[in-house]
């Protein structure tokens, strides 16, 4: 069984083990669920693509599929 020690800052490290069978990378975000009876389960944190949502800012222009059909068709 993996274990850790909390420091005076409340901090862990997550065994080499935990972290390889989670998946996870640095920057990589971990989720405590509470199972009562004083239990938790950590999980690797998933979310939905709509999280990405304002990331990427609006084009100026508008582009047509119509045009993108023709940029395309040039280079074929």
């Amino acid at each position: 069984m993996a274990t850790a020690t909390v420091n005076a800052k409340g901090q862990i490290t997550i065994p080499l083990q935990v972290r390889a069978t989670l998946g996870l990378r640095p920057g990589d975000e971990i989720e405590f669920v509470d199972l009562e009876n004083s239990q938790f389960s950590i999980v690797a944190a998933t979310y939905s693509v709509k999280r990405l949502k304002g990331m990427i800012r609006k084009p100026k222009v508008n582009v047509s599929i119509d045009d993108m059909n023709a940029v395309f068709a040039l280079k074929e």
